[in-house]
């Protein structure tokens, strides 16, 4: 009987602990929820973060804040959130640096694949090859052809080891086989202010963070690195007009909660990040800035979780051929 009654009240117990769960989950959000962009203010997963995070608020009643923790690559944020509580208070949006992490830092803080509870992609970014505006060549036949000449006497800006920006000018380098010399910055908001200054010849961003200067004329537009031309930018070329196949590179972002979060809660995130992307509001926002939402099937944990795994094993082999290290 004594037995009986200790097996009762354990499953008493654990029904209990289950309850309270989902008390939690159901009431979910009480207070505001933080997503960390893993870099500075200002710079495009910062500009696609502000817009999805209003929207977000919106749904979930009550404020999502954005607070920026930039440095190391994006993983001094990244891994600030791995080690966070997995309350589901506080968030990370992420570029593909999620991806290219494990192979560019030996000693990484965290494991994008065990550390984190996906929550859904949010959308896929056109890459811009960009210079000052008063850089001498015209167009992207002519550049190709002045770097190739100039080699390291050309200046390439990026956001630092593991960024966007970098990956896209290492697959221009190679594309072209020509060496760049390389300034990096915390972050592209102030790469494009030395840009917009003259003070840096090239860079390679999102559309995100170029497409307004290149519509100003404040900045020289060669190429769009996706397949085809897009429609916020129809005179800018695609890579392939100027000769250079095979480089497409689009920059997806997620959306990520700690690992251990309650399923029930991160289901409801990605409920609010569907509603967010439905939005007419973040749809034209998006649209001005040359790239699009995620359809909700993609806005999902098994989907992003699926484009994080294969993503990690694609750019773990771009980087070993490229022999780019953050040690």
């Amino acid at each position: 009987m004594k037995t009986i009654v200790k097996i009762l009240a354990a499953g008493l117990a654990v029904g209990s602990a289950l309850s309270a769960i989902s008390v939690v989950a159901q009431d979910y959000p009480t207070q505001p929820v933080t997503i960390v962009v893993p870099f500075s203010a200002g710079g495009p997963t910062d500009t696609v973060t502000r817009l999805v995070a209003a929207a977000m608020s919106e749904d979930l009643g009550q404020q999502v804040v954005v607070q920026n923790v930039g440095g190391a690559g994006g993983t001094l944020g990244a891994g600030q959130v791995a080690a966070a509580p997995n309350d589901g208070y506080t968030l990370l949006l992420h570029h593909i640096g999620m991806s290219t992490a494990p192979a560019l830092y030996a000693s990484l803080p965290y494991d994008p694949m065990t550390d984190f509870a996906p929550i859904g992609l949010v959308t896929e970014v056109p890459m811009t090859i960009v210079a000052r505006k008063d850089f001498e060549p015209a167009t992207l036949e002519d550049l190709i052809a002045y770097v190739k000449e100039n080699g390291e006497n050309v200046t390439y800006a990026n956001a630092g080891i593991g960024a966007a920006s970098q990956l896209c000018g290492l697959l221009f380098m190679d594309a072209i086989d020509t060496k760049m010399t390389e300034v990096p910055y915390q972050g592209t908001g102030p790469a494009m202010t030395d840009l917009l200054g003259g003070q840096i010849d090239m860079m390679c961003d999102q559309t995100t963070n170029t497409t307004s200067q290149i519509q100003a004329g404040e900045i020289k537009a060669y190429a769009v690195t996706t397949p085809e031309r897009i429609a916020v930018l129809p005179e800018v070329p695609t890579l392939s007009e100027g000769g250079l196949d095979n480089f497409n590179l689009s920059i997806w972002h997620g959306l990520y909660a700690p690992a251990g979060t309650d399923p029930a809660i991160v289901e409801r995130l990605s409920k609010a990040l569907q509603a967010a992307l439905a939005d007419e509001t973040v749809g034209n926002s998006f649209a001005e800035l040359g790239t699009y939402p995620v359809p909700a099937s993609q806005a999902t944990p098994d989907a992003l979780a699926e484009k994080l795994e294969g993503q990690i094993g694609l750019w773990a082999e771009v980087i070993a051929a490229a022999g780019v290290s953050a040690q």
